[in-house]
């Protein structure tokens, strides 16, 4: 199935994308995809009641709404740093011995079509596709790597926007340069696990102002996914709901020579294969 939540910000209501063009509403069953919905094995629970609506052709047409990230704002984001050795190359910095690890804000999660913000005081903002993680049940101290892949409830496309000068210059606190407000552009729709037959080899894509900045496969991974959560599940409880960002391959501004900074007015588009593909417009700080 492919979640997707539509509406106003705060306001939006879970859907189950059929195609291109309707959705089955599951409103009236469901409060929201969130952490109380994966804890309670929403995604079987409304498997049947998606198909016989859409068989009943009880579906409705994408119109206007707004597209909300398909998840509720989550416990927390948990984002991989460096996953990529050509990117790490590009960002000076040594392929890492283990996943390097930091957090984001959740109230950074937008919606995919959302207006990024340049924070106050902002010299060096900069853009990441990333693949998401989406973990399905309470999960600690996994046993085996295997093991993770009952613990993931789907995949989605996330934009890790980042600010290099708050992130690198500022004490080296790479929170800082991540959890700024609409840092975290989700979405449109999360891809339960049975939907991708190959989570490691999805093509990824990034474009500026309709240039090509990133192009990458999650195949060149240093940790894969299921890596990622059995290695995190050693150091911390992972909660239905939570999101993990994995890192990004080559091609982020602060790569070029000269670097290349995101500024008002411009573009960023993205993608991954079989996940959809976000825009959003850049403006100025508030």
């Amino acid at each position: 199935m492919y979640l997707m939540r539509i509406g106003a910000p705060g306001a939006e209501k879970p859907v189950v994308r059929i195609d291109d063009d309707t959705y089955v509403d599951v409103s009236d069953s469901v409060s929201d995809f969130d952490e109380a919905f994966f804890a309670s094995g929403g995604i079987d629970r409304i498997r049947p009641l998606v198909a016989e609506r859409a068989a009943a052709g009880q579906v409705s047409s994408f119109a206007d709404e707004r597209i909300g990230a398909p998840i509720a704002r989550p416990h927390q984001i948990l984002c991989i740093g460096l996953n990529y050795s050509d990117h790490a190359a590009e960002s000076g910095m040594a392929v890492p011995d283990e996943p390097i690890l930091f957090t984001k804000s959740p109230n950074t999660l937008i919606g995919p079509y959302d207006d990024v913000r340049i924070p106050r005081g902002s010299t060096k903002p900069d853009w990441e596709v990333e693949l998401g993680i989406v973990i399905g049940r309470r999960t600690s101290y996994l046993d085996t790597v295997d093991e993770a892949r009952d613990a993931i409830a789907g995949y989605l496309v996330v934009n890790d926007v980042s600010e290099r000068a708050f992130q690198l210059e500022r004490g080296g606190q790479w929170a800082k340069g991540k959890s700024a407000e609409t840092f975290n552009p989700a979405g449109p729709w999360l891809a339960t696990t049975d939907e991708i037959e190959d989570v490691l080899d999805l093509d990824m894509w990034l474009d500026v102002n309709g240039t090509r900045r990133q192009t990458g496969n999650t195949k060149t991974m240093i940790f894969n996914p299921y890596f990622i959560v059995h290695y995190l599940s050693q150091f911390l409880v992972l909660e239905p709901g939570d999101l993990i960002n994995t890192g990004t391959p080559p091609g982020v501004g602060m790569g070029f020579n000269p670097p290349i900074w995101l500024q008002p007015g411009d573009v960023v588009e993205l993608g991954i294969q079989q996940l959809g593909r976000q825009r959003q417009n850049v403006v100025a700080p508030r």
